[in-house]
């Protein structure tokens, strides 16, 4: 089973920046697609950006613009550059292998916790 540690966390003031880092290990596969979720209190985990192997991304509306997804193949790490933060970012956040129909590949982890100040 593929596990998932993430980290880089923090308390920050609205406006500020964040940048999240988490590597996967346990992998007898390539990776295709790695991903960010966030979960705030009281609200369903949601996927807020994801890469394929080549790159190419995909960010959620809320997030767009403002958040930066990459990768390191080689280190099967993906990292979330959060700029521009707004107290609604607040969450904890997790990352994972999304497949198709919302599925994932990965056991989730404990995540990082992300709070923004106003």
């Amino acid at each position: 089973q593929v596990q998932l540690v993430e980290s880089g966390g923090g308390v920050v003031q609205a406006g500020g920046s964040l940048r999240l880092s988490c590597t996967a290990s346990g992998v007898t596969f390539r990776i295709d697609a790695m991903g960010w979720y966030r979960q705030a209190p009281g609200k369903q985990r949601v996927l807020v950006a994801s890469i394929n192997w080549a790159g190419s991304t995909n960010y959620a509306d809320s997030v767009k613009g403002r958040f930066t997804i990459s990768r390191d193949n080689a280190k099967n790490t993906v990292y979330l550059q959060m700029n521009s933060l707004k107290p609604e970012d607040t969450a904890n956040y997790y990352c994972n292998l999304p497949g198709r129909g919302g599925l994932v590949f990965g056991s989730w982890g404990q995540g990082t916790q992300v709070t923004v100040s106003s």
